[in-house]
């Protein structure tokens, strides 16, 4: 009988010793395949139309971030507002075997070269902050809502001016400013009483745009109220007036950005849009993790913007974005 017990122990305990050993060989293996997973993480590609501008400094460092967060890798570059470096540059990353792009383009008709050749890679694109003008290449967009910024600024401006002689910094070249400018002068255009006097190219920038307006300024002509498509072609035209000597100028942007309110609260500028560049990095790199996982995405996100001005800067973090 002793013997019988002892031999049913030694077969328990053998099926024990089987399990756990099943267990620990399942673990080990699951394991290995995790580190080894993790030693080939995926590259991504990020290429904007400048870094000399903070919001898309913003921006990267939240998709850079997100990215990292998910054991990838960034590759970020700066065409410095040349567009066919930056086809070259996303040449490079389908080179560097990237398995997606984050696009934002310095021309939105330009870019198409590289969209060809990323279709030909069977490597997706996610346009970020200003569309490309052929949507079809790319697998998302992701950009604010441009067209009401301008709306937002018009809208203001008219609530505090009976009257107004306007002029605006556009850039043609990039869709997103243009959708604002769009968007501002929609709003105007029944009421003759704000008059648009000069419409030049600010190029985005805030060197590009000093000197824009200090033509405009030395050209003579009259005007009250400034336009920038962004905050850099606010601040850059506000530099300008300032060395002229020019006094009773609204000037207002679109970014939100914090140079832009420390200047509205100063009481420099009047107003900017504020666009969320961490909100559109978060989303950008959230649809792109989705596409690539074989779900649905939607082709456009629309992030909402948010007028500052002077009444309102306390609701905002001064040092820092949306």
């Amino acid at each position: 009988m002793g013997k019988k017990i002892c031999k049913n122990k030694n077969a328990v305990f053998l099926i024990i010793t089987c399990i756990l050993l099943s267990c620990f060989i399942a673990v080990g293996f699951v394991v290995r395949l995790k580190v080894a997973e993790g030693s080939k993480p995926r590259k991504f590609g990020a290429t904007y139309m400048t870094m000399n501008n903070p919001y898309f400094v913003a921006m990267n460092n939240t998709i850079e971030k997100a990215v990292q967060s998910n054991g990838d890798i960034l590759i970020s570059r700066d065409p410095a507002q040349n567009q066919d470096k930056q086809n070259g540059q996303i040449q490079e990353m389908i080179g560097e075997g990237v398995s997606a792009i984050f696009l934002n383009p310095v021309d939105w008709k330009g870019a198409k070269p590289a969209l060809i050749a990323c279709r030909n890679a069977n490597i997706p694109v996610f346009n970020i902050d200003t569309y490309v003008y052929d949507s079809s290449y790319v697998a998302s967009s992701v950009v604010s809502d441009n067209y009401q910024a301008g709306v937002q600024c018009a809208e203001d401006m008219m609530r505090r001016m009976s009257r107004a002689n306007i002029v605006i910094l556009n850039c043609q070249k990039m869709q997103s400013i243009c959708d604002r400018v769009k968007g501002f002068k929609d709003t105007i255009s029944s009421d003759s009483r704000y008059k648009v006097v000069k419409e030049i190219s600010g190029g985005g920038e805030l060197e590009i745009s000093m000197a824009a307006m200090n033509e405009i300024i030395h050209s003579g002509i009259q005007f009250n109220v400034v336009m920038g498509g962004n905050d850099p072609t606010a601040l850059g035209s506000l530099a300008a007036l300032q060395k002229n000597h020019c006094d009773s100028v609204a000037i207002y942007g679109v970014d939100g950005s914090p140079d832009g309110k420390n200047m509205i609260r100063e009481g420099l500028m009047t107003g900017t849009s504020a666009q969320s560049p961490m909100k559109i990095g978060d989303t950008v790199v959230r649809i792109a993790y989705d596409y690539l996982g074989g779900k649905r995405t939607p082709r456009t996100i629309i992030i909402p913007v948010t007028l500052v001005t002077k009444a309102n800067i306390e609701e905002f973090d001064i040092n820092g974005w949306q």
